[in-house]
């Protein structure tokens, strides 16, 4: 059980940012900070795959709207990749079954995930850019904090970690109202895109 800490923290960042947590644990590993990281993370062709994916989800997660579209398409991504984390730690460490460890960081991913694109729809319903600017960088750096975190105290960090999921959580249920004003809008559009595409273009 001693790397149940690091596989939930390890799941919990996942679901903000999985390309991150690859490429961080990834360099750990790779650098020799820290023996806990399994060799397949530490492959430098996971490394620059990682580093490339990285830097797409940093640009797209600071733009209204297009930081929806990548959240919606990571739904499945970002547990799968909590899970693979998890299960590769554990087989790495011995100390927890795959399977167990594979659940937990998968589950623990979906709800941070479900946290983030639930918080970034309520902050598109505010047509300035600032502020996905400013919650895309205080992601990054508690996911590149936490992490680092967790490689050296990997219990204070999963519990660092469970309070903001908890946190996250209760402030999603207070967004509720601005979240379906976001649908609403999305379902606008798509409505006004439509009437559009039949009327066609004016006549020359």
């Amino acid at each position: 059980m001693s790397v149940l800490p690091l596989v939930f923290t390890s799941g919990w960042a996942s679901g903000i940012n999985a390309y991150a947590v690859v490429l961080l644990l990834g360099l750990f590993g790779a650098t020799g900070l820290s023996d806990d990281v399994p060799e397949t993370l530490q492959r430098p062709e996971v490394l620059i795959v990682a580093g490339v994916l990285f830097l797409c989800e940093a640009v797209a997660d600071k733009i209204p709207y297009v930081d929806s579209v990548w959240d919606s398409a990571h739904t499945v991504i970002r547990p799968v990749a909590g899970a693979w984390v998890g299960a590769l730690l554990a087989g790495h460490s011995g100390s927890l079954s795959d399977v167990a460890a594979g659940l937990v960081g998968g589950s623990t991913a979906l709800a941070s995930h479900t946290v983030k694109a639930g918080t970034r729809m309520a902050i598109n319903t505010s047509p300035e850019p600032f502020s996905n600017i400013a919650v895309s960088l205080a992601e990054d750096l508690g996911v590149a904090g936490i992490v680092t975190f967790a490689m050296f105290h990997p219990l204070p960090a999963a519990i660092i970690a469970g309070v903001l999921l908890a946190t996250g959580l209760i402030v999603l249920v207070f967004l509720i109202s601005r979240i379906r004003r976001f649908w609403r809008r999305r379902a606008q559009r798509r409505e006004e895109r439509r009437l559009a595409a039949q009327v066609g273009p004016p006549p020359g």
